[in-house]
């Protein structure tokens, strides 16, 4: 079975898309589909063809204002060309229009969309053009033949704003690498560390977590690790608050450099507005390190009040000052967190049950 993957950004740019496509990706190939991955390289800096994995990538020019849309003439073109040379094209990312490519030009294969959804755009101006994008984008849902939600979340924000025929949607989480934890022990420091690893934008509430840093103990740093367009605004404000010595940013991490910052944290804190899914709260809480989540999308679906910790906007900061310090350092247990190597298990089923 031949398999396309359709998203706007794939690896080694950094997302939680990115993360799922590659992921599922690697392990479809391995268990003998033949995948392709289309994608765009805005920046045009990576090799037009690779073969990674067992994966060959095609990477098309893009168009990508303020790391969005990613317009690309040339990657509509080539599917609209080659789309029935695939048994299966799977569109990744309602947000930007690589998907809506994949419906426009769907032929005689089957089309599966993960939309990633979580209902708005990341500015004011974002948000007036999903109202127009939306009657267009309706499309992708007519045409598509399944629809993956990665949570209940996803699917209720789907059904009510798309109608979706709730027959064509199936459930499938993201997954964590569970094997890469294994064998990873925290290293001794002689400060408190609560760890972010999110994408720069303002939606994703990590202001919060540097206005609240003058509030807790002097042993409490704050480490972020992501780029965006937001970075400027967090940096200017570390300043303002006199907190650059509590403050390190990190950006594009080894993997393994990673891991061990979630395993070396105190805790984990991610108070995005709206999120379909939030692969590194997984990531944080398969490397046993407690977290505290926005009680909102689908981060609420995260809290347990024992291993995840849920705090509602708008955010209080003395209200969340006394939940940093009830979380921070505790010891959690019995976290079932879904390894990819089930989610690609499932992922194959729905092909072949089309």
């Amino acid at each position: 079975m031949k398999i396309a993957q359709v998203c706007q950004r794939y690896h080694p740019y950094i997302g939680g898309l990115e993360t799922h496509v590659k992921e599922i990706s690697e392990r479809l190939a391995r268990k003998g589909f033949e995948v392709e991955v289309l994608t765009t390289d805005p920046l045009g800096t990576l090799p037009k063809e690779d073969m990674i994995s067992g994966l060959r990538i095609k990477r098309f020019k893009s168009w990508a204002p303020n790391e969005a849309y990613y317009f690309s003439k040339k990657l509509k073109k080539y599917l609209a060309k080659h789309t029935n040379g695939y048994d299966i094209v799977h569109s990744h990312g309602y947000h930007a229009f690589p998907a809506l490519y994949a419906a426009q030009t769907k032929g005689k294969n089957k089309l599966i969309f993960t939309p990633h959804y979580h209902g708005k755009g990341h500015t004011f101006f974002r948000n007036l053009l999903h109202i127009p994008y939306k009657f267009i984008a309706q499309k992708i849902f007519r045409r598509a033949d399944r629809i993956i939600c990665v949570s209940n979340y996803e699917k209720s924000l789907l059904t009510k704003n798309f109608k979706v025929n709730e027959e064509k949607v199936s459930i499938i989480p993201n997954g964590v690498n569970l094997e890469e934890f294994e064998g990873l022990r925290k290293e001794k420091k002689d400060h408190k560390v609560i760890l972010c690893v999110a994408r720069l934008e303002k939606y994703k509430g990590i202001d919060f977590l540097v206005k609240v840093l003058p509030k807790l103990e002097s042993d409490v740093c704050l480490e972020i690790v992501g780029k965006g367009p937001y970075d400027k605004n967090l940096m200017r404000l570390v300043d303002r608050l006199r907190v650059r010595d509590r403050v390190s940013f990190y950006q594009d991490l080894p993997r393994e450099e990673l891991l061990q910052r979630y395993v070396n944290s105190d805790l984990f804190v991610l108070l995005s507005k709206y999120e379909a899914y939030a692969i590194s709260v997984a990531e944080a809480l398969a490397s046993k390190t407690p977290c505290i989540v926005s009680n909102t999308s689908a981060l609420a679906e995260w809290v347990d009040n024992e291993n995840c910790f849920g705090i509602f906007y708008p955010v209080i900061l003395d209200e969340l000052v006394a939940l940093v310090n009830k979380v921070i350092g505790k010891k959690i247990e019995g976290v079932k967190i879904p390894d990819w190597n089930e989610i690609a298990e499932k992922l194959a089923e729905v092909y072949e049950s089309c």
